[in-house]
């Protein structure tokens, strides 16, 4: 069974019916997820979305974002264990050119280690670092995500 890795990006858009990639984002997530694949994610995205919903939403909108996530049987967490925090410090260090967050570097190490080709987000490292960005970006937009 494949999986797809759901990034602190794509699970604001789909929590934001606001989000200008709202519907795309649900649908990339809801496509997969008919297709039989797992989501994937990390403690430190949801950490990071958990932390993005209450401020932008409300502490409401974060708990039942919260809710929906603990009990789902399709979304598979990874843990960042000190082996992988420390693969992910190298690659923090090791990309100069890029403004990588640290909890992009753990995505990307899970993501490699587990070799994940795919990724529901709106964060253009991603698509840098070679991973296939779902939804697809429309052609001329540059959209930078919203952390």
């Amino acid at each position: 069974m494949r999986s797809l890795f759901v990034d602190t990006g794509g699970w604001m858009a789909c929590a934001d019916a606001a989000d200008p990639v709202h519907a795309p984002c649900c649908a990339a997530r809801d496509a997969a997820l008919l297709a039989g694949q797992t989501l994937v994610t990390t403690d430190f995205v949801v950490d990071e979305t958990l932390t993005l919903i209450r401020v932008r939403l409300g502490l409401a909108a974060a708990e039942t974002w919260w809710e929906q996530v603990d009990r789902s049987a399709r979304l598979r967490w990874e843990r960042i264990e000190s082996d992988r925090f420390e693969r992910a410090r190298h690659l923090f260090f090791r990309y100069r050119d890029k403004d990588l967050s640290f909890t992009d570097c753990t995505s990307i190490g899970v993501m490699r280690e587990l070799r994940l080709t795919q990724v529901i987000t709106t964060d253009r490292h991603f698509r840098q670092m070679g991973f296939q960005v779902l939804p697809a970006p429309r052609a001329g937009s540059a959209r930078k995500p919203r952390r």
